[in-house]
């Protein structure tokens, strides 16, 4: 009669193993949520405690139109001349562009809630733009922005060349 050490086979044993370690990183993975998750939450409560109207785009931008403008939108190619105020959601200024120097780049240049955001604005308009992490910095701190920040911007389109 076999024993129990003559029954075991190593490789099923090895089998055993991996599934237990993958059942746990399963179960353990369950509980947590997304970034996008965590930051559409926060993104949430911003609107409401700030009583704001934001519209939520497919890519998770949400913007709110303050001055409509009059001109033509811009497209990815354009060149685009903006003053802008970049804050994080505790209010904290991260940048922004003095009165009278409007910071002047290529719409394809920047992160992509700007690329999406300004495309949605008129020269001459002014948008509320909240962007979530993965539109913006992603996972990386740049300067005195965190990783996965939340940013809102106040931006104002001067004029598409």
């Amino acid at each position: 009669m076999p024993t129990l050490v003559q029954k075991f086979n190593p490789m099923r044993g090895k089998i055993v193993l991996l599934l237990l370690m993958m059942g746990t990183v399963v179960f353990m993975s369950c509980g947590k949520k997304s970034q996008k998750e965590i930051d559409d939450e926060l993104i949430v409560n911003y609107i409401a405690e700030n009583n704001l109207e934001a519209i939520k785009t497919d890519s998770g931008l949400y913007y709110q139109i303050i001055a409509e403008g009059n001109g033509v939108s811009p497209t990815m190619v354009d060149q685009v001349s903006v003053y802008y105020t970049g804050r994080l959601l505790n209010g904290k200024i991260f940048d922004h562009t003095q009165e009278g120097e409007p910071v002047v780049f290529s719409l394809g240049e920047v992160i992509l809630g700007w690329q999406e955001g300004l495309q949605l604005m008129h020269e001459g308009g002014q948008a509320l733009l909240i962007v979530p992490s993965h539109l913006g910095y992603g996972n990386r701190p740049v300067g005195d922005i965190p990783a996965n920040s939340v940013l809102v911007f106040t931006v104002e389109l001067l004029n598409i060349e």
